[in-house]
């Protein structure tokens, strides 16, 4: 199942996607509702609710405006630092410590604000003044569909609705300055998503492939199967004492590839044009302005 938030008629909507990601039928959702995209859904379907009816339209793709998948998250995304061994080994003299991980390390955890999320072809603003060395950052995001607190890795499967495309985007300079993640992984615009939510009965999270393209160049590729921590552990991880919820995002991490690994650095500027796939889940494409 692929769910959607979309903007058509001057409104909000939240459908099911086509497996061809052609059509959307928007389903029968109240409009305070849908300001949340796909969240009132996620929290009903944990309370052991039905979907709504698919009473409304059926559109083309083409003829609306896709949104992020979850406009308005409840709270700040998880986010994951350090996880392809590749991309902790490019940043090594920089962000990152100078040593790899082993199994009995722990992962680095990050969060950011949920205002910075914006949709699948959104423009991403360079905050013009403020940072320098703005980078991309393509992942796989795993979203919770049902919360718990210390979440054993053997059981934690149960605990992923589905999956969906994050870029987290950073201001390299401002992580640096100020020896934490959160302020340059937060500006406005720094979370493009989407394009769709695909539950995780139709995609394997731990079994696919991220890559990114900057104006057309090839930059990362990466398969899940590569990570340092993988998903069961970083939901282990992220929930020890922690309650997750119904619609928390885990945006697990990037493969190497980024613009500060490049030599010399290659930051982005306006006009350049990010696009991020992840196979069995879509593509979000955003221009940075």
């Amino acid at each position: 199942m692929r769910l959607a938030a979309f903007l058509a008629d001057g409104h909000r909507h939240v459908g099911l996607v086509d497996i061809g990601g052609w059509t959307i039928t928007a389903l029968d959702l109240p409009a305070a509702q849908a300001e949340f995209g796909v969240l009132p859904l996620i929290t009903a379907l944990a309370e052991g609710k039905s979907l709504p009816g698919a009473g409304g339209r059926t559109f083309d793709v083409k003829d609306i405006q896709l949104d992020a998948p979850l406009p308005r998250p409840r709270r700040n995304l998880w986010c994951v630092g350090r996880n392809y061994h590749a991309h902790a080994k490019e940043l090594s003299a920089s962000v990152f410590k100078d040593n790899d991980a082993n199994p009995e390390s722990w992962p680095i955890v990050f969060t950011k604000v949920p205002e910075c999320v914006v949709g699948p072809h959104d423009a991403v603003h360079v905050p013009t003044g403020v940072s320098e060395q703005v980078d991309y950052e393509a992942e796989l995001a795993v979203i919770i569909g049902k919360g718990g607190k210390n979440i054993r890795k053997a059981d934690a499967a149960g605990h992923v609705f589905g999956y969906t495309i994050v870029n987290d985007v950073t201001a390299r300079d401002v992580q640096m300055r100020h020896q934490q993640w959160d302020m340059g992984k937060s500006f406005d615009t720094f979370c493009p998503m989407g394009p769709w939510i695909v539950t995780a009965d139709e995609l394997d999270g731990t079994k696919t492939r991220v890559r990114c393209w900057v104006n057309g160049e090839l930059r990362q590729e990466g398969a899940t199967e590569n990570m340092i921590f993988d998903i069961p552990m970083l939901i282990e991880t992220i929930s020890r004492g922690i309650t997750l919820y119904p619609g928390d995002i885990i945006a697990t991490g990037t493969p190497a590839g980024v613009g500060m690994g490049l030599k010399p650095p290659r930051y982005l500027r306006a006009g350049d044009v990010v696009r991020i796939e992840v196979d069995g889940l879509g593509t979000i494409e955003n221009r940075f302005v």
